[in-house]
């Protein structure tokens, strides 16, 4: 029975949280949301014990009977009040202590990624969690999906917002707008279209993945021995790229650049084989107009690919100690890869 409005309720202490969503269960939960872009495994175990902690606290708010354990975390009915105080003593909870600030600043990173949203009345703090397609992934299996070639008619805008989703999170400038990314995919697609392809929805024809595979002039190859953190061109508003792309026929041309190669985090379980399968069948029919290809180069910038990359054989360029970082892989190696034996290990 709901407790009257004035009787005192316990509620459920940050650092008790163990007592209802244990760390086996948090680990189970981070790992199936790490595939999202951007999102590192600290911030999926923040984010993770913010959802249990607020899922806790909002049923005894209302009076309900809550038992312990949780068997799952399920969406809130509405947002739930919480402190930065709560917050820091969520996060850091059997670790250095960490400020208000920094759970501020941890919470705001999280409203960047999409997972929470947040208002504040100048009074209380009121958090939202939101919907996650990756931990409700059977409706998504159960849609058909189909390779495609890019059609620049139809699929720039919505490519654009899905790679802008993925950029979005580095850096929230309002200068990186999708409008800038649809018109250097459309002008790209204009010069050589041929690496460029989609996964779609075969219900709506919507665009849920997409990669681009640039082959790259041999005066711009030095560039992938430089800082990756400079030259972002894609996600960013600058005008001058520093990979100019080479021209069919062009025997100097020695490099693939992928400069995209993303599924959306609920289509990618079903997917990445598929997707991974139809990347070598196009960068084989592409050493008919560049005989000379041998190198593949990517940035690792999305943490939920790193796995991935790693399993594939791609290994770091350079030396470079950051984040974002230049990873390489002969081609030869890559279209060698036999994806099924791959995915059985």
């Amino acid at each position: 029975m709901p407790h009257h409005a004035l009787e005192p309720v316990n509620l459920l202490q940050p650092e008790e949280l163990e007592s209802w969503y244990s760390a086996a269960q948090q680990r189970e939960t981070v790992a199936k949301l790490l595939g999202r872009v951007g999102l590192t495994r600290r911030r999926a175990e923040c984010f993770v014990r913010l959802w249990a902690y607020l899922s806790v606290k909002q049923q005894q708010l209302w009076g309900q009977v809550v038992e312990a354990p949780l068997t799952v975390l399920e969406a809130l009915d509405g947002p739930v009040s919480c402190t930065c105080r709560e917050a820091a003593d969520l996060f850091y909870a059997g670790k250095e202590r960490g400020s208000d600030r920094a759970a501020g600043l941890m919470l705001d990173k999280l409203v960047a990624l999409g997972l929470i949203s947040k208002q504040f009345d100048g009074n209380t703090l009121e958090i939202s969690i939101q919907p996650l397609p990756e931990l409700a992934g059977a409706e998504a299996a159960r849609l058909e999906l189909k390779l495609d070639d890019f059609d620049p008619r139809c699929d720039a805008i919505p490519v654009a917002n899905l790679l802008m989703a993925n950029y979005d999170w580095m850096n929230r400038s309002e200068s990186a707008t999708t409008y800038h990314i649809a018109e250097l995919l459309r002008t790209w697609a204009a010069q050589y279209a041929k690496g460029m392809r989609v996964l779609r929805r075969c219900d709506n024809l919507n665009p849920v993945g997409f990669y681009l595979l640039y082959p790259t002039q041999k005066a711009s190859e030095i560039h992938f021995f430089e800082s990756a953190s400079k030259g972002l061109y894609l996600g960013t508003s600058e005008t001058d790229d520093p990979f100019a792309m080479a021209e069919p026929g062009d025997e100097s041309c020695r490099a693939i650049y992928i400069r995209s190669w993303l599924i959306d985090a609920s289509f990618r379980e079903q997917s990445q084989t598929m997707f991974l399968e139809d990347t070598q069948r196009v960068i084989a029919t592409l050493q008919a107009d560049f005989p000379n290809l041998c190198d593949l180069y990517t940035r690792m910038i999305y943490p939920g690919y790193e796995s991935l990359l790693h399993r594939l054989g791609f290994q770091k360029a350079s030396a470079e100690e950051s984040s974002v970082y230049w990873v390489y892989l002969a081609l030869d190696r890559f279209l060698a890869i036999d994806l099924e034996q791959l995915n059985a290990v």
